[in-house]
C-alpha cells in the first residue's frame, strides 16, 4: 500500500505543493530523480512511459524526454535545471516541446523546486510548483496533472519497495 501524498493546488497563487515520504534513504531517492535510467522507470502515469532523449543533470543542463503512450503516441517536454544542492534540493523549469526540444508556446510552463529531507521513515520529498498563469495552471490540472503526478510518485514508491 502506498503512503499518503499531500497535493495542494492554489489557483489564485498559481502554485502547487506536493509532499510524500518514501521508504528509502535520500541518496537512493535522489538518484531516481537525477539519473535517466532510473527516472525513466517511473516518471509519468501508466500506461505511458518516460523515454529520455537527453539528460544533463547539472546547473543549466537540459533534460529532454518523451512520454510515450500505449499506441506509440509521444508528448515531449524539455527541462532546464537551475540550482542544484546535492542530495538536498534542485530546481528546474519545464516546458512542453516538440521532438527537437522546441518549446510549444501555447502550453503551460512550470517552475519546480524539489526538496529531499532524511526522516525516520526514509526520505520526505517536497515539490513546490509555480505555473506561469492561472489559465495555464487550469489547463495543466485539466490535463490530469494531479492524478498523473500522484501515480508516478506511487510507482516510484513501489520500485523502492522492491529494492
Amino acid at each position: 500500500m502506498n503512503s499518503e501524498i499531500i497535493f495542494n493546488a492554489d489557483l489564485d497563487s498559481t502554485s502547487i505543493y506536493v509532499m510524500k515520504v518514501f521508504p528509502a534513504n535520500v541518496t537512493t531517492v535522489w538518484d531516481y530523480f537525477t539519473k535517466s535510467e532510473l527516472i525513466d522507470k517511473w516518471w509519468g502515469p501508466k500506461p505511458w512511459n518516460c523515454e529520455t532523449i537527453r539528460m544533463e543533470f547539472r546547473e543549466n543542463g537540459i533534460w529532454h524526454y518523451a512520454m510515450v503512450g500505449p499506441n506509440g503516441q509521444k508528448a515531449f517536454c524539455v527541462v532546464k535545471y537551475g540550482e542544484i544542492n546535492e542530495h538536498r534540493s534542485f530546481d528546474q523549469e519545464s516546458k512542453f516541446s516538440d521532438e527537437k526540444g522546441i518549446v510549444e508556446p501555447d502550453m503551460p510552463e512550470t517552475k519546480w523546486l524539489f526538496g529531499f529531507t532524511g526522516v525516520e521513515e526514509g526520505t520526505k520529498l517536497t515539490v513546490n510548483l509555480k505555473v506561469s498563469t492561472k489559465e495555464k495552471m487550469q489547463q495543466q490540472l485539466e490535463m490530469g496533472f494531479e492524478g498523473g503526478f500522484k501515480m508516478g510518485l506511487n510507482q516510484l514508491e513501489d520500485l523502492l519497495a522492491e529494492k
